[in-house]
């Protein structure tokens, strides 16, 4: 028999292994809490306030009184005519220059006397017959009253009359001698009413109104300049009959300045003559340097701008900076002026936002690692963006300026800017 074929071996097939489940991550829940909780902390923790911060320094310090004046030409003249006449022409405008003694400023031709017509005649010796007639009548009046009086002397000294009666007498003499005074008196003022008239032929009214040649043979009056300066305004331009008392033109020195600022009158009483005074926006690029000569003693009502009445009084000061340095500055122009109270040229210094009272007293916040701080502080004179600091601060403190109702001590907060 054949042998039988050998059996191919078989390999027995590879176990496969059990699929592993993975882990169960129970910590994700825990992570997943933790976060949220740190959400919620994040979001409702307080977050810095955001303000403003000043800084407390060392300077110079100046309280200043800020107003506004107009400049004026120390000695101001004008000149007023002394009698009336015609007056010529003036030639000058404002801004000519004039020498004392030697300028003829204007000339003034008298007036001819009144020219007379024939019905004014008539009425001069209407008149001069009425004041004839007057008198005759009041010494008519007289030689009756002084003989009765002799005629009651005699009777009074034979006892005959009384006394009242004989000064009834008297007096009725003297009251007929004042009447004939008087009468004489109206008598001669209506004769010089004709005076003009006499030597003129009667019938001819060309010699009635031709005036009286002494009126018209006056030589003309001139007004020479009292001062060497200039014309500051012509009153009087064109020709024309003035009377007395009539303004021509201003004269004076637009060198010679003096700075009138009209302050508050509670700011008048802490200023004293000798006072540095600050003229700015005069038409210069550099301000202008005054001296306060004289504060006037009497205060004037004025209404401001928003219609409230102020006691204001005229502080005078007198320029330093030399005319040269000035040159277009002139009679009636605005400045505004700074009068100096109070200086001192080294002194510890805040801004003036970051002070605020607390009760009777002034106080700060100062920001000192990110928080606030509430100090104290003794404060002197300002000038209304800085405030002197007697105690409580010290040089380098950043403090918060103008700090609402939300900053409170040890608050934290965020400068988001930083004032010099």
């Amino acid at each position: 028999p054949e042998p039988s074929p050998s059996p191919i071996p078989t390999v027995p097939p590879r176990p496969i292994p059990a699929r592993r489940s993975p882990p169960r991550r129970r910590w994700l829940p825990w992570a997943g809490a933790a976060l949220l909780v740190a959400i919620l902390i994040a979001g409702f923790r307080p977050q810095p306030l955001p303000v403003e911060i000043g800084r407390v320094s060392e300077g110079t310090l100046r309280v200043t009184v800020n107003e506004e004046g107009r400049t004026r030409i120390r000695q101001r003249y004008t000149v007023f005519t002394p009698v009336a006449g015609q007056l010529r022409r003036i030639p000058f405008k404002a801004g000519t220059p004039v020498l004392a003694g030697e300028t003829v400023l204007a000339v003034l031709d008298p007036l001819p006397s009144s020219l007379l017509d024939a019905r004014t005649r008539t009425l001069a010796e209407a008149r001069r017959d009425t004041a004839n007639t007057q008198l005759a009548k009041a010494r008519e009046a007289l030689r009756f009253a002084t003989l009765e009086l002799q005629r009651f002397q005699k009777l009074f000294t034979d006892l005959t009359v009384s006394a009242q009666e004989l000064e009834g007498v008297q007096w009725r003499e003297a009251a007929a001698a004042q009447e004939a005074a008087a009468a004489e008196s109206a008598l001669r003022q209506a004769e010089a009413e004709l005076a003009e008239f006499r030597g003129a032929p009667d019938g001819n009214p060309a010699a009635l109104s031709t005036p009286s040649p002494d009126a018209s043979a006056r030589s003309p009056v001139e007004f020479r300049a009292p001062i060497s300066g200039r014309i500051l305004r012509v009153h009087e331009e064109s020709a024309r009959v003035v009377t007395p008392g009539t303004p021509l033109v201003d004269l004076g020195d637009p060198a010679d300045l003096e700075v009138v600022i009209e302050v508050l009158s509670r700011d008048a009483a802490a200023l004293g003559p000798g006072a540095i005074v600050e003229l700015d926006h005069w038409g210069g690029e550099t301000p202008l340097e005054a001296r306060v000569r004289l504060v006037e003693p009497a205060a004037f009502t004025k209404v401001s701008a928003l219609g409230v009445e102020e006691q204001r009084v005229n502080v005078i000061a007198d320029l330093v900076t030399p005319p040269e340095q000035r040159p277009g500055l002139g009679d009636g122009f605005r400045v505004e002026a700074r009068i100096v109270v109070w200086e001192s040229p080294r002194t510890l210094k805040a801004p003036a936002g970051g002070l605020f009272r607390r009760g009777a007293e002034w106080a700060a916040f100062v920001v000192h690692n990110g928080r606030t701080e509430l100090r104290r502080v003794q404060a002197g004179p300002g000038s209304g963006t800085e405030t002197q600091v007697l105690d409580g601060l010290e040089a380098g403190d950043e403090i918060v300026l103008y700090p609402g109702d939300r900053i409170r001590e040890g608050i934290r907060v965020r400068p988001v800017a930083i004032a010099p």
